[in-house]
């Protein structure tokens, strides 16, 4: 490792100590850097920086951790990523599709395709149950079912809903929040998407405005050309260079302020012993649960909601196929309860730089989990081993094919959103802005809600300039609350300071 690529000294102060090198963190960092800050990151992984945005390498394959496609809304957003990654992204084209019995289903939706593949009977019902939510709605939505049944009735609510997001949660429908549903699928109809997919299905789709407000999704994105790891290594170096720090291997271990001077101490754990870092702003990406647990004294949202914020975590189970390649998509979101893996990725098509070998694909079989539960207690070795048997099944690969593999996991990749959530995270949100106002709380962790690498970064922004500025000037809870869909649209629609869902207005004051 050189020494481009982590500080090798121990800095005992900082304008700002940062907790975690995901992309929040290191977008806070980078622009403090611009700004003339004193800043130091810690990070807890001993070699990969960019959080679950890191590119992992095994034997020269790289592997991305849940699939990013760098698609933002945000003008500012894009503009960053050309500014730290300005020569290295490709355009590549956005191909996915549902495997559901045994037949694939283009997402977004071709309406021939869907209407053969469901069969005449299956899609009648279909309609009656749309038609059915529609007419007699329910008035008292609380959960995910209840909001998805809502918008597309319970037929296509059970086909393409329930099985795929019960994998996904560790939990059934109806015990899930619905503000999940509304902001991860809010902006999508079922009216609009069987309007778009005869659209496609003729082929009359072809001019990108043709003054319909359909949501749909993207049909090519940008992508680092050894994925996504590559825009986060060069946020780090960019860091380094600027005469800053970022500690590799750093856990972080308690959080302290000066009752007097109002300075913080944050200890870290690393390989030599704790890092003690003195600074005046800290800014924590780290799980709301563990944040709060950390700092000394407790405060009271560590005992009364912390402990029942919950979090899903994943792994990521590669394997080498002798085959020049396997399938088309990027990836496949597999509504199959025969099988265990929720989504099925293709390396080679996010980037054919990240396999560097033209006989061999690379694909990721992600399987869904709690920390300690069977799977995620498995060997690699029967991990492996059930990802094949899984491919079989499936019948996108022949066993014999298989040539090699690799295991990656990943904790506390989704904040779950349940029953309480939202009230336990207000309950730390105020108490802990009102004691700490040098506290600031980022990213997808960081605020416990499921924000997109865009989203989490805007935070980070957001962030700055309230350090800069010396008060909160803006409320980064605003970032990604009125969300549309994630990838519709055009990229960089939404000017600076224009759009309350990415950058949220200034706060008013009383005068």
């Amino acid at each position: 490792m050189t020494d481009a690529r982590i500080s090798k000294s121990r800095p005992t102060s900082a304008d700002v100590a940062i907790i975690g090198a995901g992309p929040a963190g290191l977008t806070a960092a980078y622009q403090l850097t611009q700004q003339g800050y004193k800043v130091t990151v810690i990070e807890k992984d001993p070699v990969y920086v960019g959080g679950i945005s890191r590119t992992v390498e095994h034997e020269g394959f790289r592997f991305d951790i849940g699939g990013h496609r760098f698609f933002s809304k945000s003008q500012e957003v894009v503009d960053l990523w050309n500014e730290i990654l300005p020569d290295d992204f490709i355009q590549r084209p956005r191909m996915s599709r549902i495997y559901y019995e045994g037949k694939f289903y283009s997402y977004p939706l071709r309406a021939f395709e869907a209407l053969w593949n469901l069969g005449v009977v299956r899609s009648t019902l279909c309609m009656i149950s749309y038609a059915q939510a529609k007419l007699l709605p329910n008035r008292n939505v609380r959960s995910f079912e209840d909001w998805t049944i809502n918008q597309f009735g319970r037929k296509l609510y059970s086909i393409f809903f329930k099985t795929y997001t019960e994998k996904v949660w560790g939990m059934p429908c109806d015990e899930m929040s619905a503000d999940w549903a509304a902001q991860r699928i809010k902006g999508l109809s079922l009216g609009a998407a069987v309007l778009d997919g005869l659209k496609r299905s003729l082929g009359l789709n072809k001019k990108p405005n043709d003054g319909m407000a359909t949501k749909t999704l993207l049909e090519t994105f940008r992508y680092p050309r050894l994925g996504p790891g590559m825009m986060w290594d060069a946020a780090r170096d960019k860091v380094v260079a600027g005469g800053n720090h970022v500690l590799m291997a750093h856990s972080f271990k308690q959080l302290t302020q000066d009752q007097v001077s109002g300075r913080w101490r944050l200890t870290a754990n690393g390989p030599d012993g704790d890092v003690v870092i003195d600074a005046a702003h800290v800014i924590s990406s780290a799980p709301m649960r563990e944040l709060a647990a950390r700092i000394h004294p407790l405060p009271a949202c560590a005992l009364s909601a912390a402990p029942s914020l919950k979090y899903r975590d994943f792994l990521t189970v590669a394997l080498k196929i002798r085959s020049e390649d396997l399938f088309p998509d990027n990836w496949i979101y597999i509504h199959d309860s025969k099988v265990q893996v929720g989504r099925v990725q293709n390396f080679r098509s996010w980037s054919p730089e990240m396999v560097p070998d033209p006989a061999i694909a690379c694909v990721g079989l992600e399987y869904f989990c709690f920390e300690g539960d069977g799977l995620w207690a498995s060997s690699d070795d029967d991990l492996i081993a059930l990802a094949t048997r899984e491919m079989a099944i499936l019948g996108l690969c022949d066993p014999k094919d298989v040539v090699g593999g690799a295991v990656v996991r990943q904790e506390k990749a989704y904040p779950v959103y349940d029953d309480d959530y939202a009230a336990h995270v207000e309950t730390m949100r105020s108490e802990l802005e009102a004691r700490y106002p040098t506290l600031h709380m980022v990213g997808r962790n960081g605020m416990h809600r499921y924000n997109n690498q865009d989203h989490a970064m805007m935070t980070a922004m957001l962030t700055v300039r309230n350090i800069v500025a010396g008060e909160r000037v803006y409320d980064i809870w605003g970032v990604n609350e009125d969300a549309e869909y994630h990838e519709s649209g055009t990229e960089g629609e939404q000017a600076a300071l224009a759009s309350v869902r990415d950058v949220p207005a200034r706060v008013t004051k009383a005068a």
